[in-house]
């Protein structure tokens, strides 16, 4: 029985919902911003993604021990928040015409605005990973139990489209060749992070996250110590099977981080499409709306038979997606690509959660995110980089090159996914030996 209440959904909701518009706009627009700006290459977009995700991990692992140690969430929740809102807004001041009076060069000033994104990047990964990564999602798994992990990760798993729909739907009518257009987006996100983590301290109840975390007071008081505590051998022992679960969770982001860096650009740039907002809201609305009650089919039926209808889903998504450019199938490839990739991660998410000990949550946030963000952020770029290495070029007008990423970054993604199902096989074989132990 759920008994959770209407004030945690909100909460859920709410949180959910604008941290990942805030990594929409890191993961996806930050993408773009860094190629019509300053002309970005894809081995520059990969080292950008590479560097977040070293630092999403590391924070997440410093952040996390230390909301145990302290046995609060909602200050590091609410006022990462805050300082997550306002390094959003810095990006605004990064302009090119700025840049170029500094250099005094244009190419220069690109390389300067290049280097300059990277390293804000980080600084906002910082401020956002301690906030969403290491305690919002250890605040979910502390107030969830067996029974509706799979419900809250239905919900928690859909935003990130829900996201990637509504920024979209807001910014179609921006001019993203225009640098007032960027600055006025990233205002207007940074403001409207800045709010919620404002209102978190009215809204979040981390009452049971503290009643959690008093049990093991003297456990987790050893800061240092914790930091390291999920990458300890007998802890990795007595928990084998999360560690098994988070070694699929990284085969299946790998596969996602191929494509992903690259996917507005593919479709803007390769299909030429300018009205990819028009095309893509409807695909991410139903996969969205699939994945709401995709949760509740793992709360039913369990890892098993509730992944392996996502993983041919996803493949079945970029088969289209490599094969054809006409609009129609575009249309569905997406919507597969999309609905495998939403309900994968409602699927593995709530795996994660019901094996992570509800005490020490989070310690293990940071062995998480190196198996959600770190891993996936390093191979799956690097990956998508070099399969675009001799992608074509073309010139702009200030003497800069532009590269135009194809359709094998869909081939690959494929080849990777197809490794999630030796993955999931491992996965079993351990569940069965446990069960029969």
């Amino acid at each position: 029985m759920d008994k959770l209440t209407k004030k945690f959904y909100s909460s859920l909701v709410i949180f959910s919902l604008i941290g990942q518009i805030a990594w929409v706009i890191e993961n996806m627009y930050f993408n773009v911003f860094i190629y019509k700006m300053f002309r970005a290459s894809a081995a520059q977009i990969s080292v950008m993604v590479m560097a977040s995700a070293v630092t999403a991990a590391v924070t997440t692992l410093l952040i996390g021990a230390l909301s145990d140690k302290l046995g609060r969430r909602k200050i590091f929740l609410c006022a990462g928040y805050i300082f997550w809102g306002l390094s959003i807004l810095t990006f605004g001041l990064i302009k090119m015409e700025t840049l170029s009076k500094f250099t005094g060069s244009i190419v220069s000033a690109a390389t300067l605005g290049c280097n300059l994104v990277i390293i804000m990047d980080c600084v906002m990964t910082f401020f956002g990973s301690s906030a969403n990564d290491a305690c919002f999602n250890a605040w979910l798994t502390d107030m969830g139990d067996e029974s509706n992990r799979g419900r809250i990760e239905g919900i928690n798993a859909m935003m990130p489209l829900l996201a990637v729909l509504i920024v979209f739907g807001s910014f179609m009518s921006f001019d993203l060749n225009s640098s007032e257009s960027w600055t006025c987006i990233f205002f207007i996100i940074g403001g409207v992070v800045i709010i919620v983590g404002a209102l978190g301290f009215f809204l979040v109840d981390d009452s049971k996250s503290r009643e959690l975390l008093s049990i093991s007071k003297e456990e987790n008081s050893h800061y240092f110590k914790n930091i390291f505590y999920s990458f300890r051998p007998s802890v990795i022992k007595e928990n084998y099977m999360l560690y098994v679960i988070l070694l699929a969770f990284a085969v299946f982001n790998i596969s996602i981080q191929i494509f992903m860096p690259y996917l507005i650009l593919y479709y803007e740039q390769s299909l030429k499409l300018s009205n990819y907002v028009l095309i893509m809201a409807p695909a991410i609305l139903s996969a969205a709306l699939i994945t709401l009650f995709y949760g509740r089919i793992y709360d039913k039926f369990g890892f098993e038979k509730s992944v392996i209808p996502v993983i041919i889903t996803l493949l079945a998504g970029y088969a289209l997606l490599y094969f054809f450019t006409a609009i129609p199938l575009v249309f569905v490839g997406s919507l597969l690509m999309l609905t495998g990739f939403l309900s994968g991660m409602a699927v593995f998410g709530a795996m994660v959660r019901d094996n992570t000990p509800q005490n020490k949550t989070g310690m293990f946030q940071g062995v998480r995110i190196i198996a959600q963000v770190l891993i996936p952020g390093v191979i799956g770029p690097a990956i998508g980089a070099a399969v675009l290495k001799n992608a074509e070029k073309i010139a702009n007008g200030d003497g800069t090159e532009s590269f135009i990423p194809n359709h094998n970054i869909y081939l690959a993604a494929f080849i990777a996914g197809l490794f999630i199902f030796l993955a999931v096989w491992g996965v079993s074989c351990l569940k069965k030996k446990n069960s029969t132990d």
